[in-house]
């Protein structure tokens, strides 16, 4: 995991590398161009007055040269957005840093043996399977809601971080996964929230990770950030 003293050495890094590659090509341009020159004066200073050279071939090179500029200026301009991009989600990921967010992507924090969530039924449902996985994807927990949790709304669940076989868990992020149907079969739109503290951002990737424990969540997966 960086901290946020490795936040402006990893975006110059980039940065740096991105602007010497397009300098790099726009000296090679230059340095084409002045040869092409060169060599157009030359062959117009020795032409043959009867047969004077066909112009439309140097005019396509210097159409060809004014294109490869208009890409390598476009380059730059692209290089600044995608700069300014991650700065800002660097900026955004280290202002959640000791605060507590909410995730919708299923996952939970299990801290001190205790994890819970929130799950939403958009209607009524006659079978509701709550499943807890680990981070590997392997299920941990299941089971089945009673009949007051297979209503249309929000439900409280609460895990105490064992196993079926009533092992306790590792502390860390878990994954609630909440299958649902109605009398007829066809499944039930559902949701699910939880709340865990982010206790560090990982910049070492491509993207800004949010550190919750031992494991790590995308940025995506926040809904709302409290203090």
């Amino acid at each position: 995991m960086t901290t946020a003293t490795n936040v402006t050495n990893t975006n110059t890094t980039a940065t740096t590398a991105s602007t010497s590659t397009t300098a790099t090509a726009r000296t090679s341009l230059a340095t084409n161009f002045q040869t092409f020159l060169t060599l157009l004066t030359t062959q117009l200073q020795n032409q043959d007055p009867t047969s004077p050279m066909d112009s439309n071939q140097f005019t396509q090179q210097l159409v060809m040269y004014s294109q490869v500029e208009q890409q390598l200026s476009t380059n730059d301009k692209l290089d600044s957005l995608i700069s300014l991009g991650t700065n800002q989600s660097t900026n955004l990921a280290m202002s959640y840093l000791g605060k507590s967010v909410v995730l919708s992507d299923g996952s939970g924090q299990l801290a001190d043996s205790a994890a819970s969530w929130t799950y939403g039924l958009a209607n009524d449902a006659s079978a509701t399977t709550l499943t807890v996985k680990d981070a590997k994807g392997n299920v941990v927990y299941s089971k089945s809601a009673d009949a007051s949790g297979n209503t249309a709304g929000t439900h409280a669940f609460s895990w105490d971080g064992k196993n079926s076989n009533g092992d306790v868990q590792n502390d860390g992020l878990y994954t609630l996964v909440v299958t649902s149907s109605a009398t007829n079969g066809t499944a039930i739109k559902t949701s699910i929230a939880s709340k865990a503290t982010v206790s560090g951002v990982d910049l070492s990737g491509s993207s800004p990770q949010l550190v919750i424990g031992s494991s790590e969540v995308p940025l995506s997966s926040v809904t709302m950030v409290t203090n």
